[in-house]
């Protein structure tokens, strides 16, 4: 194919695609080829004994130069899924063994909601024989369907597949949707209001998850994370089906499923763990997307803070629903009439939203001034400000943000950064997505009369965010003043690590007034939290987490040894547990705590029960949460430090 290096662009000009032809014949015989490796494999004993490994990093493999070396490859490629298939199935058969003797100690009534789950006798009756077996089965049929569906995919499939290999290299964001719309980039399992609330994506032959949706069931399960490997999905009883090489749209098919069902998900963690993790499905509750607040202090303390969480930045557009500005100034001055002496803003995992929302939220805590600078390819720049003189919050305010802290997220807290109207504290930086895009239709126009009414759409980055200061948010993010150990920062899943990402630029900066009001003794407040970080074991346990995650993130090769699978497995395992924090400091009180779906028109009647219990469960849920954060427990103690820091400052004045 080398023949056609510097021919691409000229065939997506002028149509003769004989790159697409040739590559796709090649592909079908290697496919072909392949499957005749598989009945021959698989009609032979797997020997688990043998010491061997399969590199699982598509960057670390070599092209094979033979045959016998094809052949070896797809046999270890076959290994490898069955030894994962049976050791979850082991793993399936212990949890349903635990489960049934927890039944019969119960003697659960048939009213018991624990009851209505069945438990898959069949399962449990099997031999370790019949186990592997099964194991092997599955995975012949799974390697047959995959070969069969690779050989039908149509022109069309590698026509998109041409066309993004080209566009994804001006940058991540900018694809080609064609017509069937098969949305290989993310895809909201929650967009069909009855799932587990969960952003998939594809990351070579793994179905990977990206984003947890706020309020969604897997949200509330707490199991599922951000960077887990989904492997198989099974229904509450039936066979697991195998995910791996499976595109995106295909998985979540099997994961979606009808309100009150159960999803079993078998997921690789980071730590290379496997764990079976069950999820009731549930519509999502978009009140749990909302903002809402408490007032949190320290049991022996006097001070009271306004902590305010923000999801992401919503808007209903039609002007008939709610919208983050509106509810966060709510909280505000709800909490202002509660007396509180500062406010923490929670924008932790915000991927952001509505940029107008961005931009009036701002607004909230400074007097007036531009907030964000927005500029297009052809330089033109738009400044978004804060017109309204009005400031709801004057007190001392202090921004949480991580690395998944993106867009919208990213413009407010380096407003409040520029403005040094508030200490921006978190990991070491936020997410760096600092580029608008949007969806193009390529069925009208001069391209209808080129290519006919199919031809697709295409997702384009048309922007790009600065800074007041000028500074692009795009690449680096926001750089905290306070830099505080993150538990998500040992993965490559910033901006920076996509391929082709815009890079990080300047442009003029603005003419704006800092905050006056007050001032943040900033390296002050840095030398008594980096000191109080080393000294506490949650924070020491989430950096050595953080050290062996990286190390087992480059950890690429599987053993195919079943002693040697079980021993690594039960080493990780047992090294996740020690670093795992369960610790819940009880010294910090919440109260005032408001839920957004506390709205007495939006209750029926008939749901108030069911409301008012799911009410206390989220309120119950709420208070562990917060209890169980060492980041909000180290902004409050970062906040006691900034009250008596200006205290004695305003004393000797």
């Amino acid at each position: 194919l080398e023949k056609y290096n510097s021919k691409m662009d000229d065939q997506m000009v002028n149509g003769n695609h004989s790159l697409i032809i040739e590559s796709r014949n090649i592909l079908m015989s290697r496919i072909k080829q392949a499957e005749e490796v598989r009945k021959e494999i698989f009609g032979k004993k797997f020997d688990f004994t043998i010491k061997e490994n399969l590199e699982l990093d598509p960057e670390k493999k070599k092209y094979v130069n033979s045959v016998k070396e094809f052949k070896n490859h797809w046999r270890k490629i076959f290994k490898q899924s069955v030894l994962t298939r049976y050791l979850s199935l082991l793993e399936e058969k212990k949890n349903l063994e635990n489960e049934k003797s927890k039944k019969e100690k119960k003697k659960l009534s048939s009213k018991n909601k624990e009851a209505k789950h069945k438990i898959d006798l069949g399962l449990l009756k099997m031999s370790d024989k019949e186990l592997r077996e099964k194991a092997k089965g599955s995975i012949s049929k799974k390697y047959k369907n995959l070969f069969s569906r690779i050989l039908k995919e149509d022109y069309d499939d590698y026509l998109e597949k041409f066309f993004n290999s080209i566009s994804n290299i001006f940058d991540p964001h900018t694809s080609y949707l064609p017509p069937k719309k098969k949305e290989d980039f993310d895809i909201d399992i929650s967009g069909s209001l009855e799932g587990i609330g969960a952003v998939l994506q594809e990351e070579g032959s793994f179905i990977k998850v990206v984003k947890i949706v706020p309020g969604g069931a897997a949200w509330r399960q707490k199991d599922l994370e951000v960077d887990d490997i989904i492997l198989m999905v099974a229904q509450e009883t039936g066979d697991p089906v195998d995910l791996v090489d499976m595109r995106v749209e295909d998985a979540v098919r099997y994961i979606r499923g009808p309100k009150d069902t159960i999803v079993k998900l078998t997921v690789r963690k980071v730590d290379g763990t496997r764990k079976i993790i069950k999820i009731l499905r549930d519509v999502v509750h978009i009140g749990a997307s909302y903002a809402k607040s408490s007032i949190l202090k320290f049991k022996d303390k006097s001070t009271r803070i306004g902590y305010i969480q923000v999801p992401k930045f919503y808007r209903d557009f039609d002007g008939k629903g709610r919208n983050a500005s509106g509810d966060v100034r709510k909280e505000l001055v709800r909490l202002n009439k509660s007396g509180i002496d500062a406010v923490i803003l929670d924008l932790r995992n915000n991927g952001g939203g509505a940029l107008i929302d961005a931009t009036k939220m701002s607004g909230l805590f400074i007097k007036d001034g531009p907030i964000v600078q927005v500029r297009n390819r052809p330089g033109k720049i738009d400044v978004m400000s804060d017109n309204d003189p009005n400031i709801v919050y004057k007190g001392p305010l202090f921004v949480l943000i991580n690395r998944f802290s993106a867009s919208a997220s990213e413009i407010l807290a380096g407003a409040m950064q520029d403005y040094k109207r508030a200490i921006i504290i978190g990991g070491q930086h936020s997410h760096g997505k600092g580029t608008v895009q949007a969806v193009y239709s390529l069925n009208h126009g001069p391209f209808l009369s080129l290519f006919g009414e199919t031809m697709g759409a295409l997702k384009l980055t048309i922007q790009k965010f600065y800074r007041i200061t000028g500074t692009s948010t795009q690449f680096k993010g926001i750089k905290p003043d306070i830099v505080i150990p993150d538990p998500f920062d040992y993965g490559k899943n910033r901006e920076k690590d996509l391929d082709h990402s815009l890079p990080w630029d300047e442009i003029a900066p603005q003419k704006y007034n800092e905050w006056n009001k007050f001032r943040y003794r900033f390296s002050e407040l840095k030398d008594k939290s980096n000191k109080r970080v080393l000294k506490d074991k949650r924070f020491q346990k989430i950096i050595e987490s953080l050290r062996y995650l990286k190390q087992r993130r480059e950890d690429t090769k599987v053993s195919l040894n079943l002693g040697e699978t079980i021993k690594k497995e039960k080493e990780n395992e047992e090294l996740t547990k020690n670093l795992k924090i369960v610790s819940e400091n009880k010294s910090i009180m919440v109260s005032n705590y408001e839920s957004s779906l506390k709205d007495a028109e939006m209750i029926k009647e008939s749901d108030k029960d069911k409301w008012e219990e799911d009410f206390k469960r989220r309120k119950e849920e709420w208070v562990k949460r917060i209890r169980l954060d060492p980041g909000i427990e180290e902004t409050m103690n970062i906040v006691e430090d900034h009250l008596k820091i200006n205290k004695i400052v305003v004393s000797v004045k």
